[in-house]
């Protein structure tokens, strides 16, 4: 499973599709065929990004595993917020607190993922 762990391309093209899909069906009206469609294909993604995360997690976490730890928690918890921003928006419940949760998790999991060796040197 060399592709998983080569490079983290197909994890972040998983990401950059996944937030994409959540954003496209967080401002689809909530009733519409449509957002159930695009909701379903976006957990599609979250089980591709998990799988992809994951290999990684396993392939690389015995360089610096608390960093590899966190940001794969960081990383679940983004996930997490993304689907109760999501599922509550239906129910027509508060979703302001999750969409403040999935933006600072989603920002300390793309830190995490770009101070590690493996991801793109933008801090260096």
């Amino acid at each position: 499973m060399g592709f998983l762990t080569d490079t983290t391309h197909l994890h972040i093209t998983m990401w950059v599709v996944g937030i994409v899909l959540f954003l496209v069906a967080a401002f689809m009206h909530r009733d519409s065929k449509g957002r159930k469609i695009v909701h379903m294909i976006t957990r599609l993604v979250y089980v591709l990004i998990i799988i992809t995360g994951l290999t990684l997690f396993v392939e690389y976490s015995s360089s610096d595993a608390m960093l590899y730890g966190l940001k794969f928690l960081f990383g679940l918890l983004t996930i997490g917020m993304m689907e109760m921003v999501l599922v509550r928006g239906k129910k027509q419940k508060p979703v302001t607190l999750f969409w403040a949760l999935f933006a600072v998790f989603l920002l300390v999991t793309l830190f995490l993922g770009f101070k590690l060796p493996i991801g793109f040197n933008f801090f260096a």
